[in-house]
């Protein structure tokens, strides 16, 4: 048995900005980074005004733990060729506003950015990614710079990487639907829109309980849905866009090789029809 919810970045907008809804947040969170996540507070980002949700159909989130660092939540439906960039543009923008003029660099605060996206990402065969910083030597590539002793104590870390931003990029679509672990079944979520109930994953019981769709209220609902139809628009859109893109590329195909291959041999080639060709003549 499976529950109906309403999407990740939905509640990201309406309800996980709520105090008593950040343990859904900090479950999934926890179950990424793979250390207990206590949110202090959801501060507020540039992305999150109606204009750029309609506009850019994204949504995302900041938010700061206990521990005073900072965690950007980003979710992505539509493509975007600079995406890389902006991930880095993003982290790099929260290190310089949340550190006050005057104040030492050991005031930089630790980002981690989160990435959700629903279209092709890069290429690889994973659909989740982990990046972070480390200083390898050129002449020992063995050997990993490490911060010395006094450092340690001073930072509270062990490793350099600790310092700089780290970078997680969760490639849903690529994602089989088979969870076979607690990350996964919060991944599971995030593309089908539901929790089965065997799943344990911290957050995971409470976001089945608070995301479901038929406990918004009946304007609430209404909202929900008008924006799920229009999603499901904008990707019919883009779909279509997609199919007659290739099928006008296969046509300036088969004109330019009328002149040097048979129509059969053309068909073969491109998938257009005979008779498609022989228009083209």
């Amino acid at each position: 048995m499976s529950r109906k919810l309403v999407s990740f970045d939905w509640a990201m907008k309406k309800i996980l900005r709520q105090k008593a809804n950040f343990g859904i947040l900090e479950g999934f969170l926890t179950e990424l980074l793979k250390f207990d996540v206590k949110i202090e507070e959801i501060l507020e980002s540039e992305a999150n005004q109606e204009t750029e949700d309609d506009k850019f159909n994204r949504v995302d989130l900041l938010a700061k733990n206990e521990n005073g660092e900072l965690i950007l939540i980003e979710v992505q439906h539509s493509s975007q060729i600079d995406y890389f960039n902006r991930m880095l543009y993003g982290s790099s923008k929260l290190i310089t506003e949340y550190i006050k003029k005057g104040d030492g660099y050991v005031e930089v605060k630790k980002v981690y950015s989160v990435n959700i996206v629903y279209f092709e990402l890069g290429q690889g065969r994973d659909y989740i990614y982990h990046g972070k910083t480390k200083f390898k030597g050129l002449h020992e590539p063995d050997e990993v710079l490490n911060p010395s002793q006094n450092k340690k104590d001073k930072f509270s870390i062990d490793r350099i990487y600790e310092i700089y931003p780290e970078y997680f990029v969760i490639r849903v679509n690529q994602f089989n639907n088979i969870a076979k672990n607690s990350l996964d079944e919060w991944i599971y979520f995030l593309k089908n829109e539901e929790i089965k109930d065997k799943f344990k994953a911290k957050g995971l019981d409470e976001a089945k309980k608070t995301l479901d769709v038929m406990k918004l209220g009946d304007r609430a609902r209404a909202v929900y849905n008008r924006k799920q139809e229009n999603k499901m628009y904008k990707a019919s859109l883009l779909y279509t866009a997609k199919i007659e893109g290739e099928k006008k590329a296969k046509i300036e195909i088969a004109k330019n090789l009328l002149d040097v291959l048979d129509i059969a041999t053309i068909s073969l080639k491109t998938g257009l029809m005979i008779e498609e060709i022989e228009k083209l003549k």
